[in-house]
């Protein structure tokens, strides 16, 4: 790796999902400088990696828990306010070289192609499923369907299990939906796909497959790459209404680091967040903690959009095999709800080996598995959070209020998919291997009211945080970024990443957020 100097062609901050992307794909030019900041750890190689890090599954739960926990140096541990009868939700994001892609499920959903139709006719060119389509192609080595929708060889490999390596549960479950009249699915990102099948995963021989190891692994040794992890950036430095650098934290002293350009990848809350402490935001907010207002924004950190998430739980009956260190996440059903525009818009996600509380899947308290659940989640909710800053002092958290199921369609939405995954539980596939259910009782689903209640006393997230920088045309007040992802009113600044998404993609939000890392880097090329 090149020594560390004062100034460079193009500064990337954040090495996550869309920013690895972009600081490899801008360095294949020789003769431009790249640096790449990170505020977590490096492990520059998989023998140096740690085994909850380098591995989706197979590993002691006790393990993972403390490596993703509120504590853990690899989680930015954030907070927030999920309803006003939920308790505080936790928000895990990787703070490590390979971001929150080094951290998560791994599951690599795409979005439905009319998800990109909506972002382009929001005034987004090239932004359309089919100017897509091919940055979702070039990222992925999909090893089970080498078709013109899937990628051949790219630098993230996705493959899914068979119908024989699956968990006795996840096989009920995926037979109990095709006996309840859902379609079978053998491949989710097809465009036209819907039903249950297995889920695609960015995970092969146990190995999460984040964009440290398949976007920087091969450019590490490139002299025109420079990747500094822990150092958090503060603000962007600005000379009127130019960005020219950045004000860094590095092992407590302050520095500055300049470039000819910057962009912020540092994730939905990372972003809007340094954006705001630079002065570029909201001017009340800004005022309210003493930040000088340098440009009124009012779209930065509005606009945050999540897939809120239900868990139903079963306990299993006496020997049915529960393994933690086995695959948690292989088989998914996705429908449109009755009364919905948006096709596909939710998803059932069967999980495994799960313990008796929802938070407890994330970080046990006691990690004896005690049955499965069914992770609900809304893929096209209607509701909107923001994201508000609670400080001058860059360490300080902002304040996340996600704001669930303030549209009665949200709740009416869950309700019915309460309902399915208590009848798909009831077919015989399930039935044979279920002992009792355990969430929602009989109490909570006796009647609309008391399984609203439950739903807002019990909603979490999906960890699919965006859209807190929306991208559109400067007509529209909201919007934060331009097309090629320029911040409308700042020269030589641009954000790419999650935080972009003018709404939210109707799945996991990582291959999403790899595809706009692909996007805005051919925009810079």
């Amino acid at each position: 790796m090149p020594m560390a100097k004062s100034k460079y062609d193009i500064v990337v901050v954040g090495a996550g999902s869309a920013g690895a992307i972009i600081a490899a794909r801008l360095s294949e030019d020789e003769g431009r400088s790249v640096l790449l900041l990170e505020a977590g750890a490096d492990y520059p190689d998989l023998d140096r990696m740690p085994q909850e890090i380098k591995y989706g599954y197979g590993y002691d739960p006790d393990i993972w828990a403390r490596a993703f926990g509120p504590e853990s140096p690899h989680n930015w541990a954030y907070t927030a306010r999920a309803t006003d009868s939920a308790s505080e939700i936790l928000v895990p994001r990787g703070r490590i070289v390979g971001g929150s892609s080094a951290v998560n499920a791994q599951i690599w959903l795409r979005g439905e192609p009319d998800d990109f139709e909506r972002w382009a006719q929001c005034g987004n060119d090239g932004w359309s499923f089919e100017e897509l389509l091919p940055c979702f192609k070039r990222i992925e080595t999909d090893l089970d369907f080498p078709d013109e929708f899937h990628g051949a060889d790219g630098p993230i490999r996705v493959r899914r299990f068979t119908r024989q390596q699956l968990n006795p549960d996840q096989h009920g479950f995926y037979e109990a939906c095709l006996a309840a009249g859902f379609d079978d699915c053998p491949d989710h990102n097809h465009p036209d796909s819907t039903g249950v099948g297995p889920l695609p995963l960015n995970n092969v021989d146990g190995i999460r497959w984040s964009t440290a190891i398949g976007y920087l692994g091969p450019a590490r040794d490139r002299k025109n790459l420079t990747i500094q992890p822990n150092t958090q950036v503060s603000r962007v430095l600005l000379e009127g209404m130019r960005a020219v650098g950045l004000e860094t934290i590095r092992a407590g002293k302050i520095s500055s680091i300049f470039g000819d350009e910057i962009v912020l990848s540092a994730g939905a809350i990372g972003s809007p967040h340094i954006l705001m402490l630079s002065g570029i935001g909201p001017a009340h907010n800004l005022i309210s903690v003493g930040v000088p207002t340098v440009h009124d924004l009012p779209g930065v950190g509005q606009n945050l959009r999540d897939h809120p998430r239900i868990q139903a739980s079963w306990r299993t009956k006496p020997g049915v095999a529960l393994d933690p260190l086995e695959p948690r996440l292989q088989v998914s059903l996705r429908y449109t709800a009755e009364g919905s525009d948006r096709r596909n818009d939710m998803v059932i996600h069967n999980f495994s080996a799960v313990t008796a509380r929802p938070e407890d899947r994330y970080f046990p308290t006691d990690s004896t598995p005690i049955g499965f659940a069914n992770a609900i989640c809304i893929h096209s909710p209607l509701g909107s959070g923001e994201l508000k800053l609670a400080s001058y002092c860059p360490t300080t958290h902002p304040l996340l209020d996600y704001n669930y199921l303030q549209a009665p369609f949200d709740r009416e939405r869950f309700r019915e998919s309460v309902r399915i995954c208590i009848d798909v539980a009831n077919h015989q596939p399930l039935r044979e291997i279920i002992a009792e259910r355990i969430d929602p009782t009989d109490a909570d689903i006796a009647s609309d009211e008391s399984l609203d209640r439950w739903l807002l006393r019990e909603v979490r997230t999906c960890h699919h945080v965006c859209g807190t920088c929306s991208m559109g045309p400067a007509s529209d007040e909201m919007a934060v970024v331009d097309n090629w992802g320029r911040v409308h009113g700042i020269e030589g600044l641009r954000v790419a990443d999650a935080s972009i998404m003018p709404d939210i993609v109707r799945a996991n939000t990582n291959a999403a957020a790899m595809a706009i890392g692909e996007r805005i880097s051919d925009f810079m090329s």
